[in-house]
């Protein structure tokens, strides 16, 4: 019996056409549509690499999350700063992470090493577990906002500025002592670095422990 023609392309080829497109246009882009115009393909013969645009989601966060030894270390600082990189590099990710599937290699890899991190914490294998995932939500949350300032063209000390004169009315009025309190210990100072939060986060998380 004649045999189907073999596919044009492979899995890998498809993820990479579907990165390449959220990179440049945003994940709102990324439709099945789309991404087979930018092969060249019909639309019905992407679902012989995926079953649905949910896989395609995990396999393009499994393809590019290969760790990067030169962006973090394998302590918990070292993991979170190459997060950040990672989502800077392709700002789709922190909208496709929520719920994702991740069973890969390079998603099992960062578990693993974050696993190893907080080895020496003693802490139940439960606890671990949150805490990495708090951690890849902060992040998340972070770069969500650091991308959201770049596209509206402002700086974290516009954004201080304006948040704080917002804050110096409400607390003329007298009606909150707590925080006029607080301002005048310099809460209005320019935010730390996300080094220095996340630092702060990870010995919260650990119980004080390094």
């Amino acid at each position: 019996m004649p045999r189907g023609r073999p596919p044009a392309h492979t899995r890998p080829q498809v993820v990479a056409a579907a990165i390449a497109v959220a990179d440049a246009e945003g994940l709102d882009a990324l439709t099945m549509r789309r991404l087979a115009a930018e092969l060249g393909a019909g639309v019905m013969s992407l679902y012989t690499y995926v079953r649905d645009k949910e896989e395609l989601l995990d396999l393009m966060v499994e393809q590019v999350g290969e760790f990067d030894q030169a962006l973090g270390g394998d302590d918990l600082l070292g993991l979170v700063r190459w997060q950040r990189a990672l989502m800077l590099r392709h700002p789709w990710m922190p909208a496709a992470l929520p719920n994702r599937q991740l069973g890969g290699p390079n998603m099992l890899g960062y578990l693993e090493r974050g696993l190893v991190a907080l080895e020496r914490t003693g802490l139940p294998g439960p606890a671990k577990m949150e805490i990495l995932a708090l951690l890849t939500g902060f992040v998340a949350s972070y770069v969500s906002n650091e991308l959201a300032q770049a596209r509206a063209g402002v700086t974290d000390s516009q954004r201080v500025q304006e948040h704080v004169a917002r804050l110096r009315v409400a607390v003329a009025s007298g009606a909150y002592p707590q925080l006029a309190r607080v301002m005048s210990e310099g809460a209005t100072a320019p935010p730390p670095s996300f080094e220095a939060i996340a630092a702060r986060m990870i010995a919260g998380l650990v119980g004080g422990r390094p």
